[in-house]
C-alpha cells in the first residue's frame, strides 16, 4: 500500500464514551441472573474510536463532539488530546451525562447497550461552528450514534466544499437518498442491511452501490462489488479476543488508504488489517496500529 509524504486533513464527527465490560459465563437471557467473573472500562465511541484509528495513523485529526460536564468527559477529552485528536470542537452540555456502553462479554460474543446521553446534543450548530475545518480537510468521517439531522447537515456541507465523505452506518438506521449518493464510502453490517437500506438482499445492494458499499462480518470479513465481480476479503486472527471496535478500525484505515490514493482493493486490504490488529487488544481504541507500525 501507498502512504504518500502528505499528512491527511480529516474532521471526524460522531460520538465519545465509556466502554463498561462484563466478563461472564453466558450472556444472560430474560429474567436470568449471571455472575460476572471481572469487568473492566474503556474509551469507546464510534467517532472516538475513528478519530484515535486514524490519528494513530498519521493523519491531522479534528473531532466534533458533545460529552457531559462530568468528570467522565473530561477524562474522555484528556484521553483524545494524549491521542493527538484536536479536541477545539468537542462541546460540554450540562443536559446530560457523558455517553456510556454496557457490554456483556462471553466467548467471543457480547450483549450491548448503548446510553447515548450528551451525544444525543450534538448539534448542527456544533458542526457549524467548525465550517473552517471541515472546508480545510480532505475527509469527513461520520456515524450513526449521533442524531441523524447532524449527519445529514454535515454530509451536506462537506460535500459543498467537496470533501471525500465516509460513513460507518452503525447503528443501523434508514439512510437517506442523498446521504448515500453524497457519501464515498458507506460501511455496513451483514445483520443490518435491511434497516439501512431497505434491501436485506446483500448483492443486489452492493450492485446497485458498486465501490461505495462495504458489508462486513464479525469474522472481519468485507464483501464489495468492484462493478464487475464481487471481491471478498477476511482477515480472522486466531488470536482475536475483542470484537468490539473492529467496524471503526476497518473505516478508520479504509479512510487513510483512501487519503493516500490507494486503489479500493487496497484500502479493503488496509481496512481489513488494521481490524484485525485492534481485535488483538481489550478495549476498541487500545490495539490500534501506529502509523510507526508499517513505516520505520
Amino acid at each position: 500500500m501507498n502512504f504518500t509524504s502528505t499528512q491527511p486533513k480529516i474532521v471526524v464527527v460522531g460520538s465519545c464514551s465509556l466502554d463498561l465490560i462484563l466478563y461472564t459465563e453466558k450472556i444472560p437471557s430474560s429474567n436470568e441472573t449471571v455472575m460476572a467473573s471481572s469487568c473492566d472500562n474503556y474509551f469507546g465511541g464510534k467517532g472516538a474510536n475513528q478519530a484515535v484509528g486514524t490519528a494513530r495513523l498519521g493523519a491531522s485529526v479534528y473531532f466534533i463532539g458533545c460529552v457531559g460536564f462530568d468528570p467522565l468527559g473530561q477524562q474522555i477529552m484528556r484521553n483524545l488530546v494524549e491521542e493527538e485528536v484536536n479536541v477545539g470542537y468537542v462541546t460540554e452540555t450540562d443536559k446530560d451525562a457523558t455517553g456510556t456502553a454496557y457490554v456483556t462479554s462471553s466467548d467471543g460474543e457480547a450483549a450491548i447497550v448503548v446510553v447515548p446521553a450528551a451525544n444525543n446534543y450534538l448539534t448542527t450548530a456544533d458542526v457549524e461552528e467548525a465550517d473552517r475545518y471541515i472546508y480545510g480537510a480532505d475527509m469527513v468521517l461520520l456515524q450513526l450514534e449521533i442524531p441523524m439531522n447532524v449527519v445529514e447537515y454535515t454530509v451536506r456541507k462537506a460535500k459543498s466544499y467537496g470533501k471525500m465523505v465516509g460513513l460507518y452506518a452503525s447503528p443501523g438506521r434508514p439512510l437517506t437518498k442523498e446521504i448515500i449518493d453524497s457519501a464515498d464510502f458507506i460501511v455496513a453490517k451483514s445483520s443490518e442491511l435491511e434497516i439501512i437500506f431497505g434491501d436485506d438482499q446483500r448483492e443486489k445492494v452492493l450492485k446497485k452501490y458498486f465501490n461505495k458499499v462495504f458489508i462486513r462480518d464479525e469474522t472481519n470479513s468485507t464483501v464489495y462489488f468492484d462493478g464487475t465481480e464481487m471481491k471478498y476479503f477476511r482477515n480472522e486472527d486466531e488470536s482475536m479476543v475483542y470484537k468490539m471496535g473492529m467496524g471503526d478500525a476497518f473505516t478508520s484505515g479504509f479512510a487513510i488508504a483512501l487519503c493516500h490514493k490507494n486503489s479500493i482493493e487496497e484500502c479493503v486490504k488496509f481496512g481489513n488489517e488494521v481490524s484485525s490488529k485492534v481485535s488483538l487488544g481489550k478495549g476498541a481504541q487500545t490495539a490500534l496500529p501506529r502509523y510507526s507500525d508499517y513505516f520505520k
